[in-house]
């Protein structure tokens, strides 16, 4: 503390000392407190008890960049203390074995007001508490990382992935854990899930398996105001809900070419299909709907194919559900009726009849599950062609976080109403 300033309040103290009364020698000593026990004593102004390192005048402001520490007097010992600022987050620390010291071990946040409440007892265990309150500055250099979570709001398939796309790069390990740390998703009902670094500008999160049906899902970030590393500050951001429907999941057997569409597990409709031709193999594994269109424009150019090819096509495709930003659909293809359910001769998406397509699109929502087994095409990439995050098995998955494989642990109200044991 040899560079810290350290603020104490005018001496308030109002405890009652024992005084010893024999009246005679039928009345024995009054004790202090109740029933002789003086923790059962209401608290007195621990304010002359307790010194801290944050500015008591209300036009100062506190550095975000030091911990804040409190220290008691050597005639008291901090029993407890519990941190919080304006957003409701409590704010680490740790208490030493003999209760003259607490410090912060999580960083402060920038631009927000902390109230913290001191526990204390003095020589003769009488207990003494003390609220302070203080505000932090907001740093002059700095950039402000900004946090876009997705979806949005709305009902979604049981697949679908939560997403945060960071404004700024986040490279160090370090750095990634407090961005992580902040960024909550929280669950009914409750499964184990996981954020993945796609990369140093986005995450992902699922669980470990896929979302229960007719879950709701919640994900906002505790970021604002928040040292991400040198000179770089969580920002605001925006929280969004997920509920999900039913547990839907359409696999495609391409050497089958059928399509059985599953609702909570229970066999909804089969369907005959054709899926990619040689050289056009549809992609194997598990892949998310993630857009429909009643009626898309398909052509060739956009897939690599030259129109003066034999292979070249140019069409309107209705009843389309996408699973790939590349361009895979499962969409209607009525010019291949008849190879539908013996051959494969699309170009890589998934067709089937009319009226087939119309109730698979009106079935479906984006988030649902569509599956391909036994295609000689490619597995589908975990990221950067829709989510194929479902295929990276979990133990993968949970190598893609920042933080470390026994956290979360004890909770930051825990940790920041930590006690020295009893000695």
């Amino acid at each position: 503390m040899s560079h810290s300033v350290f603020f104490r309040g005018p001496r308030h103290r109002t405890v009652v000392g024992c005084t010893l009364l024999l009246i005679s020698l039928a009345v024995g000593p009054v004790a202090c407190g109740v029933d002789g026990d003086p923790l059962a004593a209401h608290p007195f102004d621990a304010a002359d008890q307790i010194a801290y390192n944050a500015p008591a005048d209300n036009d100062k402001k506190a550095d975000p960049d030091k911990p804040l520490e409190i220290t008691a007097d050597s005639d008291g010992r901090i029993t407890d203390v519990t941190a919080v600022d304006a957003r409701g987050r409590y704010l680490a620390g740790e208490l030493n074995a003999d209760g003259s010291r607490w410090h912060s071990t999580s960083p402060l946040a920038a631009g927000t007001h902390y109230t913290v409440q001191v526990s204390t007892e003095d020589e003769d265990g009488a207990p003494g508490r003390k609220v302070l309150e203080f505000d932090t500055a907001v740093p002059k250099t700095k950039k402000m990382l900004n946090v876009a979570l997705g979806p949005d709001t709305g009902t979604y398939g049981v697949g679908q992935p939560v997403t945060a796309a960071l404004s700024e790069p986040v490279k160090d390990k370090a750095s990634r854990a407090i961005v992580e740390r902040a960024l909550k998703v929280d669950t009914v009902p409750a499964v184990d899930g996981s954020w993945y670094w796609v990369d140093d500008k986005t995450l992902h999160y699922r669980p470990k398996d896929y979302w229960p049906a007719h879950a709701t899902v919640t994900v906002h970030s505790n970021l604002a105001g928040v040292k991400v590393s040198d000179r770089l500050w969580g920002a605001d951001s925006k929280p969004v809900q997920l509920t999900t429907g039913d547990r839907l999941i359409a696999v495609t057997d391409a050497a089958a070419h059928r399509m059985t569409v599953y609702k909570n597990d229970q066999v909804l409709r089969q369907i005959a299909v054709t899926t990619g031709r040689p050289g056009y193999d549809t992609r194997n594994g598990i892949k998310v709907i993630i857009a429909k269109q009643p009626a898309v424009r398909m052509r060739g150019t956009t897939i690599g194919i030259s129109t003066n090819s034999s292979d070249s096509f140019d069409l309107m495709v209705y009843w389309a559900a996408q699973v790939t930003w590349s361009g895979e659909y499962v969409h209607a293809a009525p010019w291949s009726v008849d190879y539908q359910g013996y051959a494969n001769v699309s170009h890589g998406c998934t067709g089937m009849t009319t009226g087939n397509a119309h109730w698979f699109f009106d079935t479906v929502r984006l988030g649902d599950i569509v599956q391909v087994v036994n295609s000689r095409g490619k597995q589908m990439d975990p990221f950067g062609n829709g989510f194929g995050d479902w295929n990276l098995d979990w133990a993968k998955w949970a190598k893609g976080s920042a933080l470390t494989p026994d956290e979360p642990g004890p909770s930051p109200t825990d940790i920041a109403r930590l006690r020295p044991q009893a000695v």
